[in-house]
């Protein structure tokens, strides 16, 4: 499969494939909650005569292979060889009038996380044991096709969703606050702000793997942490956030979170961004990922080939002195 070919797809079925259905649709276009965070109010909307998206959220948009690079965050090559391994009806434009679309799903089961498959996710993105116990294993249901995913629970009950192929959310939309300490490890409604944690301190990340990737990291931290599970939430979280005596941020580092970041310090002037820590990465995540590598990698070649220069030198040095010793007692024949 080529450009050509996947971008003449419906984008309606890719989405539907990767568990997305629209808000609300008419014949020439169709409203999506964002695929790439949870919101309230659609703002991915579908243009069906042209076969585009566009995020009004964050003023971006494209072709079939924009948005799977987006959302996968992988590059051309990845998305057609991921497209190629897909069932898509066909290879053309879809037609322009408005299709049914289930909206319903029902959640099957929500266990603790065991499936190998999510378990090997999780490890990929460089998250270990630590962190199983704030996550869930979820079974979902739409169009009798059924699917699983890691589940992060936020504050309405809801479920943010993802495995390797999907992101989305399940049931009420809102933010997660966790408690991080040694005694108490829960997600769910705040219950005030102390709740035994000293000095009403609290982190705030953008999205569940973030969180994960904080408590991987977390060392000796004892204190509240924020989940916004969208920008799109920033204002509920600016108001969760009164009180606090000590805020830290770790929110993207791209434009989104640079102004979300902006927007919390002007109503808490006391909050202290930390972004700079992963500056050279997108998010906390990204930065996590890139740390275990980096662990998991044997002395750089560099390193190496000093080595070996330097052996080579003593070796050259031990000729050298071998060259020169005196030859007293020696005489040469004639």
């Amino acid at each position: 499969m080529n450009c050509k070919q996947f971008n003449s797809i419906g984008l309606e079925e890719i989405l539907y494939t990767l568990g997305h259905l629209p808000i609300r649709q008419n014949a020439k276009e169709a409203w999506y909650l964002s695929p790439f965070g949870t919101e309230y109010q659609a703002s991915f909307k579908v243009d069906r005569s042209l076969n585009v998206w566009y995020l009004f959220s964050e003023g971006i948009g494209g072709t079939n292979t924009d948005f799977m690079q987006k959302y996968l965050a992988i590059s051309v090559k990845g998305v057609l060889e991921w497209a190629s391994a897909q069932n898509f009806s066909s290879f053309h434009q879809q037609s322009h009038q408005a299709r049914k679309t289930p909206t319903e799903y029902r959640i099957d089961k929500v266990q603790e996380l065991t499936h190998p498959n999510l378990l090997q996710y999780l490890g990929q993105r460089g998250l270990s044991s630590k962190v199983y116990r704030y996550v869930k294993e979820i079974w979902f249901t739409m169009k009798e096709k059924s699917y699983y995913a890691i589940g992060f629970q936020n504050q309405s009950g809801g479920w943010e969703v993802r495995n390797p192929y999907y992101k989305g959310a399940l049931l009420g939309k809102d933010i997660s606050i966790l408690n991080i300490s040694p005694a108490t490890q829960s997600v769910g409604a705040q219950q005030g702000h102390h709740d035994g944690i000293p000095d009403g301190k609290v982190a705030v990340v953008e999205g569940f793997m973030d969180a994960l990737s904080f408590i991987e990291m977390k060392g000796s931290y004892q204190g509240k942490l924020l989940v916004l599970n969208s920008t799109s939430l920033l204002k509920k979280a600016i108001d969760a956030l009164k009180g606090y005596i000590e805020i830290n941020l770790f929110l993207d580092y791209d434009k989104t979170g640079k102004k979300a970041t902006n927007e919390i310090l002007k109503v808490y002037p006391h909050a202290k961004d930390f972004s700079h820590i992963y500056a050279e990465h997108k998010d906390l995540n990204a930065y996590l990922m890139a740390k275990k590598q980096r662990q998991a990698v044997p002395a750089p070649k560099a390193e190496v080939l000093a080595k070996q220069k330097n052996d080579g030198a003593e070796k050259q040095e031990s000729c050298e002195e071998e060259k020169n010793r005196p030859t007293k007692g020696l005489r040469r024949r004639m």
